[in-house]
């Protein structure tokens, strides 16, 4: 069996495409043949040391991705289609997973879009739903709005009747960040602050913010009695916040991450179904992915840490 692999920490140029053995089929669980493999920036965390890993080197990243059953020591059937946003070892052409982790794919959902979309859109709807309601008329900022995530963002905001002011490091992003639904779009080089408080007097009623150095910046842009939702540091570490700050404003600071919703098959499933009823019904929309062998990973890598890409990138084995 082939995977994707690092056994030092650093950049794209420690990755390489090895030998790995096949993974081991244990009671509760299912070998799954990987179609598609989300790629995912945790990921260049993971090769960077900066982010939790499992294994021993050669290590082997990857969470995300869809499939069929090839081998099944549980509930799931040989040749059953399945996808899995939360189980390690992604980044090969075979892995095991447990049950409680697989979710079915319907007929009308491929390997690609599941992989495209699993991960962003339940990250995008426990965003806007757990970590802060979107209400009717709120203004929200979006910060990487060109991302997989970002769009997906916008457009479950939109959804809600919210109003997103969409922010990119690129203007020639602009379009894409309009397509998704966003009222108004900007650059991080620009005072996005003045501006949120022209859109909204006041401030914005919530940031999302997966930047991490934008921390404090996304404070500002806040109105009092407003929310920062922190759920990602893709462009560095956030500045330590002072708690009085959020007391002299009466402002929320939440920390988001996905796995803390997911705490049981049932919901990891419901949250799935929900999601591919929207793509279904046309409520949700997604870009083909940029797709790319997971022979060539370090490509794929530079190609996400580049900040040229817009929307979703896939590893096809």
């Amino acid at each position: 069996m082939k995977g994707l692999c690092f056994d030092r920490f650093g950049g794209p140029e420690v990755l390489f495409y090895g030998d790995l053995p096949e993974p081991e089929l244990q009671n509760g669980g299912a070998i799954v043949e990987m179609e598609a493999i989300e790629l995912n920036y945790a990921d260049i965390y993971r090769r960077q040391g900066r982010y939790h890993l499992q294994g021993s080197p050669p290590f082997i990243a990857g969470y995300e991705g869809a499939g069929w059953v090839v081998a099944s020591a549980g509930t799931f059937s040989v040749g059953q289609r399945v996808a899995f946003v939360d189980s390690p070892f992604a980044n090969a052409e075979r892995v095991f997973v447990r049950d409680e982790h697989l979710i079915p794919l319907p007929e009308t959902v491929s390997a690609e879009l599941a992989a495209s979309v699993l991960l962003q859109g339940l990250t995008a709807a426990y965003l806007v739903q757990d970590s802060y309601l979107v209400q009717r008329g709120d203004w929200a900022i979006v910060l990487a709005a060109a991302g997989g995530v970002g769009q997906q963002l916008a457009q479950q905001i939109r959804n809600r009747g919210g109003r997103v002011f969409g922010l990119t490091s690129d203007p020639r992003k602009f379009e894409v960040i309009r397509a998704a639904g966003a009222d108004a779009v900007a650059t991080y080089a620009e005072d996005w602050v003045a501006r949120a408080r022209e859109l909204s007097p006041g401030g914005v009623q919530v940031v999302y913010d997966s930047m991490g150095s934008t921390l404090r910046k996304s404070l500002d842009a806040v109105r009092n009695g407003g929310h920062v939702v922190f759920y990602g540091k893709a462009d560095g570490e956030p500045d330590l916040v002072d708690p009085r700050l959020l007391m002299d404003r009466s402002l929320t600071l939440t920390g988001g991450d996905l796995w803390n919703v997911l705490h049981s098959s049932d919901e990891r499933r419901r949250r799935a179904r929900a999601l591919f009823d929207d793509f279904a019904a046309g409520h949700l929309r997604v870009d083909p992915p940029t797709r790319f062998s997971l022979s060539d990973g370090a490509a794929a890598h530079r190609w996400l840490e580049s900040r040229v890409s817009t929307g979703k990138g896939i590893l096809v084995p």
